[in-house]
């Protein structure tokens, strides 16, 4: 059972993050937008989306955040349902993991998720009946005590035994409803064993009702009704009546406060709606806007209020004519591209490719997060960029801030604000894609230190080009035959070459342009591979590259890392070559993740290395020889093990994963250093009474000596700065919390000066 931290995440959903996050705490980034499920209890409203959850007070509109940082324990909801009789919420995960929220614990059933049984255990629909949940799943009806906190039983109900597809399920007094892919099946409650698909009848092509898949099954006002296709039937006697049909697509039926509510959309007039219907298929209210609704997916009624859960809009009520949002500031989808941080700022490219580099038609476009709000620019915000997808790389000139985000297919875009842009495609430097006459693919970006922005044209026939500080172009094509001439993303080194990955299995390029970009005469070219002399790569499967602060270049492949110690002599006669670290754990030494599959690596101000792989993250030593850290989805609030980027900001040391689930971030205890330490800043401050954790100490000189002593100059702690700051657990030499009071921070430079930096307030 866990604590759920409610307080905490209603602080932070509604007002945003206006003060630094304490060391080692976790913030999540995910995706609140796309809503596919809501629910109702007396005071709360419930609505799921793709990733996560939030709950919504009727009352005050207070918005409280449901995630794996807050307590819950996993990432992906496919359902959610209230049980108003137990007080109880629980949420189906994609992975059949489950937890139920009671007050304020979370109470995790792993149990279909652990099962070895074979078959399809995605949960479908859930239910409740006298205390007990009934999960509809792709094997047959699972039953949790809500009492017990237990799966109490399964009901294998298809043909002969078998598996059967079941959608939904339903209980009168005596009987069980079961909406299934065979059709709708009927059981007595007082029958021996449910567990016997012989106790289970099918009574679809009978009295009425069609043969055939059932979609849905409730009971409303005493009468039963069910989905078959795009018509509602309900049971009359002993015979059932067609009693609602349209030809719309049906998104979503519901039952809800004596009525059905029907999500639906028209094909190609581009329009969609939520219907209530009452039981004898009446339509009572209809709920249709097109600026307040843009694919609703689910509704709930209470009295005159509908609740839907929208794709894009998030949570919404509709009363009569009137709407109101209630939504959280987040991210729009997974988002699989770049993370790139400039001044503070996060800036994110949402699109993505496939493991084979081709196209996923992603419209999510890019994104920026300065700490508290984030602001997306695709083709729900920017019309012009309706063309632009995939968009996999993103930076920034240093010069005035303008993005540049390449597009997988869409090209290059040049932004200056919202109302002066550019879209280089044709009519462009930009090479249109090889067999590909209609798309422009921008594989990597980065601005060298003249502020010339260096591009990956993937397969374009010229397919590395630079457009200068000054604005002229010049194209170039990488001398060496490779497939449909790839090229991915670019490194820059210490020594203004170019480091590009060449992707699918074919290692990486170095580019010098010598003394002049302009002269191609004394340009220079290597290709990075397998081998003694040809780079001695642990795998021409490259995933990624980092520069870290001595200028060594960190390489991450499908078998572990490399690092090239020696990047100015890469094109000498003795050409410096990578080779496989050796990390030092639990007493064993071995190459540096070999055999991992390294996605992602990133350097943080003490020189340190984030690592992710396809099995979480791993934080090691600045020499990569010792582990310092692992994160795991099992062992902490990490979305998931697969890691796809990671960004560190240099202000605050907080380290930000994009994972397969979204993005989540971790404050980590090294910042860049400062050059006036009359700007450091600690926090807490104060520190409250019984706070256990870590007290951060920001802007501190590059390595600082740092002491803390009590105001009559008696030292208490002394430690060195990471980067540009220290970390102190609020205890002395002897591992005692020390008193109320007063406490004053000193630092020491690497000139040896001593100074008064900072003060440190204890509560009791």
């Amino acid at each position: 059972m866990r604590a759920l931290f409610l307080f905490v995440f209603l602080i932070t959903s509604l007002q945003g993050i206006t003060q630094l996050q304490p060391i080692g705490r976790w913030r999540e980034h995910m995706d609140y937008r796309s809503g596919k499920r809501v629910a109702l209890s007396v005071n709360t409203v419930f609505t799921a989306t793709e990733f996560g959850a939030y709950m919504v007070s009727k009352n005050e509109g207070e918005i409280t955040r449901l995630s794996k940082v807050s307590g819950f324990s996993d990432v992906g909801i496919r359902t959610l349902n209230y049980s108003a009789t137990d007080e109880k919420l629980l949420i189906a995960y994609k992975n059949s993991n489950i937890d139920i929220l009671y007050r304020n614990d979370v109470i995790n059933i792993p149990d279909i998720l652990r099962s070895t049984v074979t078959g399809d255990k995605a949960i479908n629909n859930i239910s409740f009946y006298n205390s007990k949940a009934y999960l509809s799943t792709g094997l047959g009806i699972v039953v949790i005590d809500l009492v017990k906190y237990e799966v109490s039983n399964t009901f294998l109900i298809g043909n002969s035994g078998g598996n059967v597809q079941v959608n939904g399920f339903a209980a009168t007094a005596n009987l069980f409803y079961a909406a299934t892919e065979e059709g709708l099946k009927v059981a007595s409650q007082s029958a021996v064993n449910l567990n016997d698909y012989r106790n289970w009848t099918n009574i679809s092509g009978t009295n009425g009702l069609p043969a055939g898949a059932i979609k849905q099954v409730f009971i409303i006002n005493n009468t039963v009704a069910v989905q078959y296709f795009n018509t509602i039937y309900v049971l009359s006697g002993s015979n059932w009546q067609a009693v609602y049909t349209d030809t719309w697509r049906w998104e979503s039926l519901n039952a809800s406060d004596g009525s059905l509510l029907l999500c639906e959309e028209r094909f190609g007039w581009n329009e969609r709606r939520v219907l209530v219907l009452n039981s004898n298929g009446t339509i009572t209210a209809t709920v249709q806007n097109n600026n307040q609704l843009r694919y609703p997916m689910h509704a709930v009624k209470s009295g005159n209020e509908i609740w839907i859960s929208d794709y894009e809009k998030g949570l919404v009520k509709a009363e009569a004519t009137v709407f109101e949002r209630y939504n959280i500031n987040s991210p729009y989808g997974a988002l699989d591209g770049e993370l790139y941080f400039y001044k503070g700022k996060l800036y994110v490219a949402g699109g993505s490719i496939n493991a084979a580099w081709n196209y996923q038609y992603n419209g999510s476009g890019f994104f920026t997060y300065d700490g508290n709000e984030w602001k997306d620019y695709n083709r729900f915000t920017l019309p012009w960029m309706d063309t632009v997808l995939d968009v996999i790389t993103i930076t920034v000139d240093p010069r005035d801030e303008t993005i540049y985000a390449g597009s997988f297919g869409g090209g290059l875009v040049e932004l200056k604000n919202t109302n002066s842009f550019k879209i280089y495609k044709q009519n462009s430097p930009l090479n249109v894609a090889i067999g590909d006459p209609n798309n422009y693919r921008v594989g990597g970006m980065a601005f060298d230190a003249q502020n010339n922005l260096w591009i990956s044209n993937f397969a374009g026939s010229n397919n590395f080009l630079v457009k200068k500080a000054d604005g002229n172009w010049r194209s170039f094509r990488v001398p060496f035959l490779i497939q449909d001439n790839m090229v991915g993303a670019i490194l820059i080194d210490d020594a203004d070459q170019k480091w590009i990955q060449v992707p699918q299995g074919n290692g990486l390029f170095c580019y010098n342009h010598g003394a002049s970009i302009d002269n191609a005469g004394d340009d220079r070219w290597k290709w990075l591979q397998t081998g003694k002399g040809n780079g001695n790569l642990p795998s021409n499967m490259v995933n990624c590259m980092a520069k870290d602060k001595d200028g060594f270049i960190w390489i991450g492949t499908d078998k572990g890392i490399a690092v090239i110690q020696c990047p100015g002599d890469v094109f000498t006669t003795n050409a410096c070559e990578a080779f496989q670290p050796v990390v030092q754990q639990d007493n064993f030494a071995g190459l540096l993740f070999e055999n991992e599959d390294v996605r992602a690596i990133a350097v943080d101000a003490a020189n340190r290395k984030w690592v992710g792989t396809l099995n979480g993250v791993w934080l090691i030593s600045a020499d990569g020889e010792k582990v310092l850290e692992r994160f795991t989805a099992e062992n902490s609030p990490l979305l998931s093990n697969g890691i796809i980027r990671i960004a560190i900001d240099p202000l605050t040391g907080e380290v930000y994963f994009s994972t397969f689930n979204g993005i989540c971030s971790y404050r980590s205890s090294a910042t860049e250093a400062s050059e006036n330490p009359d700007k450091v800043v600690v926090f807490p401050s104060p520190v409250p009474a019984g706070y256990g954790g870590t007290i951060g100490i920001r802007g501190l000189p590059e390595n600082a000596i740092v002491k803390i002593v009590e105001l009559n100059g008696r030292l208490v702690y002394q430690t060195r700065s990471l980067g540009g700051q220290a970390v102190w657990n609020g205890r002395d030499y002897k591992n005692q919390r020390v008193a109320s009071g007063v406490y004053l921070v000193l630092a020491k430079n690497e000139f040896g000066v001593e100074k008064q930096v900072g003060k440190i307030v204890f509560i009791k």
